[in-house]
């Protein structure tokens, strides 16, 4: 029997012992069987680029919940998928309380009694003790068996343990899979080029933006957004832990900073594709305050909005010198939001992309831009990321891509990204009816914290990208107030 074929029949069994109790040797031995792999995290987490908690030891895990999605075949050389919802204790200047509970992650681990030569590079290690003593544990996803046994999760919806897959449209069998290796925070999984499944490797309790802002663009008709066709979450608590998402796959699209940089490199200007890129945000912008709650940020709102800026400002400047002689001159940039919010002045927030940059967007082949990856900023709590927001946030944040950009090449073109910023606001405008740059205020508030926000990244990571954002600090702590 092929693999492939062994895997339908896997498949066929498991969904069918849904409902009698099943017992493998990961199900059997669940106490024992956490402690058994922990050598092997230990070593192989904090390598992997979806990890978060770099630069601090890792001092122990703890189970959250481990689901045999495919049962491991020991009468032979066929794979099992473990799925584990690990949490990964570090110390950390948190409070206790955050301490303790650590950072949960997503593993999709493979099991074999012997791993095949074209796995040898997903290989974590041999189990050496516990119920899958002997086995060889390995990154599940580079096993294209384990990827088509995700896919058929997916045709057949429903539960496994904690487990609960969903669909909203058909999913078609037999897709070849490949892993797409271009992604840091999260992996994804490329189904023959029509459909992506992008796994969230850090989970949080609560429906991850990624799925529901493109789910509510998809009722709104918004077809600047690939809308999911399927998912999977996990309930292990009050609140569902949003594992992964499958949507379709633009064949052929390119993402908004490589273009930006060939036309760079070219000596071309970028201002049709900016201008065109500008339309395309603020047609999913009036999408989703059409599909989602629209509140007003009132005073006390502003006051918060204003505090964690300044808040991420001195703390940037504390981990950061260089930052320090233009903290005045960037404070003006928030003081001005506050006045404005204490003399009554409101504006309007809803939900944003939340980490919209070049990188975000996909544009194809006849000049139909796209917008990705509404997780937002990986590092903030979700409940941030899912708090309405001014709309400047994310024109913010695309402003200073095209800073990066003109960076980026040598030598370094400020009018190239002053034409592209001033084009992708010409295109806002047109189609959304209001100018971003109307709210002066605000958005250079918004720039200045993402230039904060900037700095320390690349003070901590890029040492040799700093220049970058402190040209644009300079600039904005110069701007009158």
């Amino acid at each position: 029997m092929s693999e492939a074929a062994s895997t339908r029949v896997a498949l066929a069994k498991s969904t069918t012992s849904r409902k009698t109790t099943r017992r493998h040797p990961a199900s059997t031995g669940t106490t024992a069987l956490l402690p058994s792999l922990a050598p092997l995290l230990h070593e192989w987490v904090p390598r992997q680029r979806w990890f978060a908690g770099k630069g601090q030891p890792v001092t122990g895990f703890s189970l959250v919940a481990a689901t045999e999605i495919l049962p491991l075949d020991t009468a032979g050389t066929g794979p099992g998928l473990l799925h584990l919802l690990v949490r990964v204790h570090q110390p950390s200047a948190r409070p206790a309380q955050a301490q303790a509970q650590g950072d949960c992650y997503q593993l999709l681990l493979g099991v074999r009694t012997a791993l095949p030569q074209r796995l040898a590079g997903a290989r974590i290690g041999q189990v050496t003790e516990g119920p899958l003593a002997g086995r060889t544990l390995y990154e599940g996803m580079h096993d294209p068996r384990v990827a088509d046994l995700l896919l058929e999760r997916f045709r057949s919806p429903g539960s496994l343990g904690p487990l609960r897959f969903d669909r909203a449209g058909p999913v078609p069998p037999g897709l070849s899979p490949r892993v797409l290796d271009t992604e840091q925070s999260n992996s994804s999984l490329v189904y023959g080029d029509a459909l992506i499944l992008k796994i969230f490797r850090r989970v949080f309790p609560g429906i991850n933006p990624d799925l529901e802002l493109p789910l509510a663009l998809g009722r709104e008709g918004c077809g600047r957004v690939p809308a999911p066709v399927a998912w999977f979450e996990a309930a292990t608590g009050p609140e569902p832990l949003t594992l992964g998402v499958l949507q379709p796959f633009l064949r052929g699209a390119q993402d908004g900073w490589q273009l930006a940089l060939a036309a760079l490199a070219a000596g071309r200007d970028f201002v049709p594709e900016a201008h065109a890129l500008g339309r395309a945000t603020a047609e999913v912008h009036t999408a989703l305050a059409a599909a989602l709650p629209t509140p007003p940020l009132a005073q006390d709102r502003t006051r918060h909005l204003v505090a964690g800026m300044v808040e991420r400002l001195e703390a940037a400047a504390q981990a950061v010198p260089a930052l320090v002689p233009y903290v005045p001159g960037l404070r003006t940039a928030f003081d001005a939001v506050a006045a404005l919010g204490d003399t009554g002045g409101g504006w309007a927030a809803q939900r944003v992309h939340g980490d919209l940059h070049l990188g975000q967007t996909l544009r194809d082949d006849d000049g139909f831009w796209s917008l990705i990856d509404f997780e937002g900023e990986p590092a903030s709590p979700l409940p941030e990321r899912r708090s309405p927001q001014p709309t400047v946030r994310d024109v913010a944040g695309m402003l200073r891509s095209f800073d990066y950009a003109a960076r980026s090449h040598h030598p370094w073109n400020p009018e190239w990204a002053a034409r592209c910023r001033t084009a992708y606001c010409e295109g806002y405008a047109r189609a959304a009816g209001t100018d971003p740059r109307a709210e002066p205020e605000l958005l250079r508030a918004h720039e200045t914290d993402k230039a904060v926000y900037e700095v320390l990244y690349e003070a901590r990571h890029r040492p040799d990208w700093l220049p970058v954002p402190m040209a644009a600090i300079q600039r904005l702590a110069a701007a009158p107030a």
